[in-house]
């Protein structure tokens, strides 16, 4: 055993953590009969894990820093609440071997490995060096001690092109970035260094070769402190933004049984090597021979736990809690079978077409395709609240769609139709875009995929969807009648409009329309009609004729609504400047502006904007500064990511209202260039 690990029974859980970890954490301690105590920042006071547990702390401002990673704070909330046990989730402390080493200091049990195991395996450069010794294959690189450019620059000419630069503390595709020239590796590592700096408190980095078209498989470990230890399978975690994953699946598409055996022999000889004990993962990169190669262990529970746990039947929360508690493993190897096929979505707040740009604001509508709303076998694992919002000071993770079928494409069907179903309006996420994908062709072929599929097959950013005309419709409708009249069974009643008509304007994007709508009579199921003239010269008017338009609650959040003999239940929300509506399995977001006045900043305009709420973490640039189209201007940081604004074209900075520190909320001007007389 480990030295500093306590291993024995417990009574009280407190979860360290947040969101939908912490209410999956919950479920389990709650089913298995131990007391469960919640910590929270002052911005979560009234968040769904508060509630779930039997007991709440808070434990200090919205900032992490000052909360969810503040480990005194998280103790003290412990003696308080007469916890004897810390669980703590993913993300934040999860991974720190000083909190580890703080919990079996203070008495408690920590719900995971020892601080030494952490340690070992928390560093990159540290970990791979340990671990080539217990015969892990490792990709060729740099991890050495020597941190200037110019050490980088002479390993990567010796490494070779297209390489990998990596923070060594950490993951999530934070301080990662891949360099194809030797011109681009400084500004690689200066951008690598900051962002591993403000996600893991170190500016340390490897190299590695890059691997072209590789897929990302892992295997879920489980080991006890009597020498047990078993692999569960393999999850393939290929299709990735910005190296994060978004779509996990199990078993891999491109494993066979020998080569999961070979993946998991290793695995397991690994973690029996350094002591390991709980669950953790470990990562590959599998090329297309079907080599594989070790690129980091994960000494926590993993996002995507969730697939293991639909093909093996296990619990993995259970089993972390029972092997902290001193328990064996009641299983061999022999004894797992992986059961059908699962995979897993995750749901974002962010804006695909913009580059993936994390999104901070209110929950207007959250309708998830849960069996008992909806019929769909699906697991949900989320946190959200209708009514709430989505804080800039945490992850853009909001939820997990779960689907598991007897084989990959039943999964896949089940997964695709309930992501097709999941209502999230008020802020844009990454539903259509997932749907996209779990359609996509060689997503469903599955063999073809790898760690480059969503730029190979939807593009870097991908391309803004375009609205059907019937979707166009049903928007210019909402945008006039949600303060008309309804009879008692919500049908929509005759409006009182100047010449029997309305007009209006709708912007989504660069995208705008004129409509036009008119009631055709006094009784409400006939037709509305809705003419509508978009404003692009490529693109022809139409008019569709709208019947039996009704509500189908008070809220008037849910519509039913005919339309060419085709009957459909939308659901609609209303902004201060526009409306929302969830049509044909996509969020749409229209703005209603003003038809007398231009439409917000021009193309052209020079004013660089907040594309998202976020703190200004450097200003590169003063006023009066002539800059080139392209040039660096501000970073920005939220949702633990950076963000990089440049020049729109070339000119001069005549107004500079960011400041290295200070808040931007999403719209906000930043900086005004115009073009430089000559």
């Amino acid at each position: 055993m480990p030295l500093n690990k306590n291993i024995r029974p417990f009574h009280t859980v407190l979860v360290a953590n947040r969101g939908e970890i912490a209410l999956r954490v919950l479920r389990t301690v709650r089913r298995l009969g131990y007391g469960s105590v919640a910590v929270y920042s002052e911005a979560d006071r009234d968040s769904p894990h508060v509630l779930a547990a039997d007991r709440a702390v808070c434990i200090g401002p919205a900032a992490p820093a000052l909360s969810y990673l503040n480990i005194d704070a998280v103790l003290t909330a412990a003696r308080r609440a007469g916890a004897d046990a810390v669980h703590p989730g993913y993300g934040f402390l999860s991974e720190n071997d000083k909190f580890a080493d703080a919990v079996d200091a203070a008495g408690l049990v920590f719900i995971g490995p020892s601080g030494q195991s952490i340690r070992d395996m928390g560093n990159k450069a540290g970990a791979k060096r340990l671990i080539q010794g217990w015969g892990m294959p490792c990709i060729p690189g740099y991890e050495g001690d020597h941190q200037s450019d110019e050490a980088f620059v002479r390993e990567a000419a010796r490494i070779g092109f297209p390489v990998m630069c990596k923070a060594a503390a950490g993951g999530g595709g934070r301080g990662m970035r891949r360099v194809d020239a030797p011109d681009a590796l400084p500004s690689a590592l200066a951008s690598a260094r900051s962002e591993a700096l403000s996600a893991f408190g170190s500016d340390e980095l490897i190299l590695e070769r890059a691997v072209i078209h590789p897929r990302h498989v892992e295997i879920q470990l489980l080991a006890d402190s009597h020498g047990h230890v078993v692999h569960l399978g393999e999850r393939d975690c290929s299709v990735q933004r910005r190296h994060q994953k978004l779509i996990e699946e199990a078993p891999s598409p491109a494993v066979n049984a020998e080569l999961r055996a070979r993946m998991g022999q290793v695995a397991v000889d690994s973690a029996r090597a350094m002591g390991y004990i709980g669950a953790g993962t470990m990562e590959f990169l599998l090329d297309a021979e079907g080599q594989f190669y070790f690129m980091e262990m994960n000494t926590r529970l993993q996002v995507e736990h969730a697939v293991t746990e639909a093909i093996t039947g296990l619990d993995l929360v259970e089993w972390q809690l029972r092997v902290a508690a001193g328990e064996a493993l009641t299983f061999t190897q022999q004894d797992i079978q992986l059961d059908g096929h699962a995979i897993e979505v995750r749901l974002t707040a962010e804006d695909v077409p913009a580059g993936f740009l994390p999104q901070t604001g209110p929950v207007l509508r959250w309708r998830p395709p849960t069996p008992q709303s909806s019929g769909h076998d699906v697991r949900i694992d989320s946190a959200l609240v209708e009514g709430g919002e989505v804080s800039p000071h945490y992850d853009s993770m909001v939820a997990k769609l779960v689907a598991h079928g007897r084989d990959r494409e039943e999964a896949r069907r089940k997964l695709l139709s309930a992501v097709r179903h999941c209502v999230l309006l008020g802020l844009p996420s990454n539903q259509g875009f997932l749907a996209d994908c779990l359609s996509d062709a060689v997503f469903v072929q599955g063999t073809g995929v790898h760690t480059g599929f969503v730029a190979e097959r939807m593009g870097l950013p991908p391309t803004a969807p375009v609205p059907s005309a019937r979707t166009v419709a049903l928007a210019a409708l909402a945008a006039q009648m949600h303060n008309l009249p309804c009879d008692a069974q919500g049908h929509l009643q005759a409006p009182a409009m100047a010449q029997g008509q309305a007009m209006g304007l709708l912007q989504l994007g660069e995208q705008r329309w004129h409509y036009r709508i008119q009631h055709a009579a006094s009784d409400p199921v006939t037709a509305w009609q809705v003419q509508c003239t978009p404003q692009s010269a490529a693109a022809e008017p139409f008019s569709l004729s709208l019947t039996h338009v009704q509500w189908l609650d008070s809220a008037r959040s849910t519509l039913v609504v005919e339309c060419d003999g085709l009957r459909e239940q939308i659901c609609i929300a209303r902004t201060d400047t526009g409306v929302q509506l969830f049509h044909q399995g996509r969020a749409w977001a229209f703005e209603c502006p003003p038809t007398h006045r231009a439409i917000g900043p021009q193309a052209g305009s020079g004013a660089v904007l907040a594309p998202l709420t976020a703190r200004v973490l450097q200003v590169m640039v003063t006023p009066g500064q002539s800059v080139q189209a392209g040039e660096k201007l501000l970073v920005l940081e939220a949702m633990k990511m950076e963000h990089m604004l440049t020049a729109p074209f070339n000119g001069v900075v005549r107004e500079l209202l960011a400041q290295a520190g200070g808040q931007a909320l999403k719209g906000a001007l930043l900086l005004q260039i115009e073009v430089e007389l000559v």
